[in-house]
């Protein structure tokens, strides 16, 4: 799987549905990209991590609590880092009761779950390394392994992302030939830089970020440019009209990517 993509036109869509669609359902969950999938979205956001174990799963927050029952299936004295938790009980949590009462029972996926559910429907992933503190770059050379295996042979290869550089340069020394894209939240100094250095093909900023100017400077350095989180139509026209590449959104049900 040859990371080409400098030298190809970009193959993913504009719209990438955050989380799944993770404001309609439990961010994170099969249901969430099931939800996005409903409203024609052909591209999704997750965020990876590695439970103590290793396994790959999906998970925002370095803790469980906000969108699991952990406090309640843990129990006092038990930590409730992702990281620090095996699988095996990862995989009992309720991560759907406390979006609505529609989703309880709502399991933690697997990342190969998504990734098998994602490729068996022609769809396309943006995955964020996420690592629990301390994991950074171990989390990115474990994470892009098992995204190579699991897109093994696909035309289109899923795009790793990470606010955090070391993830990145765990992903770039075990599958250099994956494509990177560097996240901002702000415009640090020598983020043009590092995101060279470290081979990505795209930069994904906070959709303040992006003027005239700063699409200007990612575009001549070869960098495609993504943008989250936008929900708002009038900011969407307004980062269209500017060029962007990709737009990231909650808003699945409001903004059509048809």
């Amino acid at each position: 799987m040859k990371n080409t993509l400098h030298d190809l036109p970009w193959p993913y869509p504009r719209w990438i549905a955050h989380r799944g669609a993770g404001k309609l359902a439990p961010e994170n969950t099969l249901a969430a990209f099931l939800a996005g999938a409903a409203h024609g979205y052909r591209m999704f956001e997750c965020d990876v991590k590695l439970s103590e174990d290793g396994v790959p799963f999906l998970l925002h927050d370095d803790t469980l609590t906000r969108t699991t029952n952990a406090e309640e299936a843990l129990g006092t004295g038990l930590s409730a880092v992702g990281g620090d938790q095996p699988w095996s009980t990862l995989s009992l949590l309720d991560a759907g009761s406390w979006h609505s009462r529609a989703f309880a029972g709502e399991t933690l996926p697997t990342f190969e779950a998504i990734a098998r559910y994602c490729r068996h429907n022609g769809f396309h992933l943006n995955i964020e390394i996420k690592p629990s503190p301390g994991t950074e770059y171990h989390t990115g050379q474990v994470v892009a392994r098992h995204a190579a295996r699991l897109w093994h042979g696909a035309v289109v290869p899923p795009l790793l992302t990470s606010f955090e550089v070391p993830a990145l340069e765990g992903a770039l020394q075990s599958q250099p030939d994956l494509p990177r894209g560097l996240l901002l939240e702000a415009l640090w100094d020598g983020w043009l830089e590092t995101a060279q250095r470290l081979g990505c093909v795209a930069v994904v900023c906070d959709h303040t970020l992006w003027d005239a100017a700063t699409v200007s400077q990612a575009k001549k350095a070869g960098l495609r440019t993504l943008s989250f989180t936008v929900n708002d139509a009038t900011e969407a026209l307004r980062l269209i009209d500017l060029g962007i590449d990709a737009i990231i959104t909650d808003s699945v049900d409001l903004l059509s990517p048809t």
